[in-house]
């Protein structure tokens, strides 16, 4: 065993995602701490060796703990691994800041926006934290119950410092599980958090009944959506192609277990936004990230028309099959423009 993978390392967020990547990551060797704001439920999953709330039939290995003791988590881990909501991201990274010791490396799983700033999230961890912290971002078509019960699962983990991005990389590597690493932080993070907009008028499109056809259409319109964004933003092409760009759009897109997917179902049975939230029970990241996506595409002048219908939607201007044929009423033009 590594160095890197027998030093400990601690999951902030205990959610579905957190606790699947705590599974990962104990299950590879590393001793793992799994940290959760209700310190009731923590202390039932250490017992019971399970995430009742999130991950019921994924069993816990014996080098997870699972603590609602943030100082107990953090205690000589040379890693923390942040998989809250992207919307508290900023107030997490603020109150761990004064319990970080100066190297720790800070891995960041949200996939989304800062509501109202539209920051990408390593632009929040950056002006919360200063420069003895390296981050990585990490992203991919990661569905957390198979990720949990071990099934095959790819990811990419980004960052400027290489060399913590393949010690992360190392941590998670093995069992079916494959970890890769890359350099553009951006393109990463924006393929994660758009793709979840793309989804919902997916889910919509389905609902309505309108087949395989127009689900494809979207994908690939959508696809070349985040794809004129990125290039704007500074992220790769080849990014975008890849496990958190492409990869990950096709998996939220066409799979029930995405919640964004199934919020554009439910809107396109009649339910609305506060009706759907609650039947899904959990963070559909996508009903945030839509309004900041559509905000970045008017600042750089970027046509992003399935996003615009799919804000529109989500803000109660059109119905979902108004929407639809608002795309569908488009001019002609050029498929690669």
């Amino acid at each position: 065993m590594s160095e890197a993978i027998a030093s400990p390392v601690a999951v902030i967020g205990a959610g579905s995602f957190g606790t699947a990547l705590a599974i990962q990551l104990a299950r590879r060797g590393s001793r793992t701490r799994l940290w959760g704001r209700n310190a009731t439920e923590m202390a039932e999953a250490d017992r019971t060796r399970h995430n009742p709330r999130y991950l019921a039939d994924c069993e816990f290995p014996m080098t997870l703990a699972a603590t609602g003791d943030v100082d107990a988590a953090l205690r000589d881990a040379e890693d923390i691994v942040i998989a809250t909501p992207s919307h508290a991201l900023r107030t997490t990274v603020a109150m761990l800041k004064p319990k970080l010791q100066a190297g720790q490396g800070v891995v960041i799983a949200c996939k989304g926006f800062e509501p109202g700033t539209g920051k990408l999230s390593h632009e929040v961890v950056a002006e919360v934290l200063d420069a003895s912290h390296p981050y990585a971002v990490l992203s991919g078509p990661t569905f957390a119950n198979e990720l949990g019960r071990g099934l095959p699962t790819a990811v990419i983990i980004a960052s400027k410092d290489d060399a913590f991005a393949k010690r992360v990389a190392h941590r998670l590597n093995g069992g079916g599980f494959r970890a890769y690493t890359g350099h553009d932080v951006i393109g990463v993070e924006l393929g994660g958090a758009a793709k979840n907009v793309i989804a919902i008028a997916a889910g919509a499109s389905d609902g309505l009944g309108f087949g395989s056809n127009a689900r494809s259409l979207l994908i690939t319109r959508g696809l070349a959506e985040i794809r004129r964004l990125g290039e704007k933003m500074g992220a790769e092409s080849e990014t975008l192609m890849g496990l958190a760009g492409l990869g990950d759009l096709v998996l939220t897109c066409t799979d029930n277990q995405s919640r964004n997917r199934r919020m554009g179902l439910l809107l396109a049975g009649g339910k609305t936004i506060a009706e759907a939230t609650l039947e899904i029970a959990q963070v559909v990241e996508g009903v945030k990230a839509a309004p900041e996506v559509h905000r970045l595409a008017l600042r750089y002048e970027v046509s992003m028309p399935i996003t615009a219908v799919a804000c529109a939607v989500i803000d109660g201007r059109m119905t979902p099959r108004e929407a639809f044929a608002t795309l569908a009423s488009r001019a002609v033009r050029a498929e690669a423009k």
